[in-house]
């Protein structure tokens, strides 16, 4: 009998070590880091940015001053065209009026278009920049966060026209995400206070 006990006592110490020992090893090693997630709507940025709303609110006014210039002229081609009226077709005044008649239609096409250009341009410009901006802000505030992936949240909105659906469907990647640190708030603060960015 004592041999028994003995025997039994050894068994349940050497079972005893043994889990001991794995959970030791267990406990030593690190725990595999939990993914990270972050989460980045760039409409709420563009929205809540004051910068993006100067720069809307500039583009307004370039806007309105470019529609001011057109009216000018289109009331001078009117002007200009009712004298055309005035005049006998075919005379020395009638070829006069309508050569400055023309002149002015061809100037106030040629403005139109220009001014269509340059203000595509400048907002190209300008959205080009914040969204190079808000990348790098979000670059930058993703690695300060330990984050390993960032998604872009933002929600379509509905309706959506009938021309437009096929491409919110192709670049509206995310469809669920359960979980992440939406970054939004801090990249708008951050874009407004760069000083590389300037509406």
């Amino acid at each position: 009998m004592n041999g028994k006990t003995v025997a039994a006592g050894v068994l349940v110490c050497a079972v005893a070590l043994f889990v001991a020992m794995q959970y030791g090893q267990a406990a030593s090693q690190p725990a595999a880091p939990a993914s990270k997630t972050g989460l980045v709507s760039v409409r709420e940025v563009l929205n809540g940015s004051k910068k993006h709303g100067q720069y809307t609110s500039q583009m307004m006014k370039r806007q309105s001053q470019a529609s001011a210039q057109l009216d000018e002229l289109a009331k001078q081609l009117s002007t200009e065209e009712a004298e055309l009226k005035t005049s006998k077709p075919g005379t020395p005044d009638y070829l006069k009026q309508l050569q400055v008649v023309l002149e002015t239609r061809g100037k106030l096409q040629n403005q139109q278009e220009y001014l269509k250009q340059q203000l595509n341009m400048e907002n190209k410009k300008w959205l080009e920049d914040i969204y190079q901006e808000i990348l790098k802000t979000v670059n930058d505030i993703a690695k300060e966060k330990g984050l390993e992936l960032v998604l872009e949240r933002s929600e379509p909105k509905f309706p959506i026209d009938s021309g437009e659906m096929y491409i919110v469907m192709s670049t509206h990647k995310v469809l669920y995400c359960g979980g992440g640190v939406d970054l939004t708030g801090d990249v708008t603060a951050r874009v407004d206070a760069s000083a590389n960015l300037k509406p």
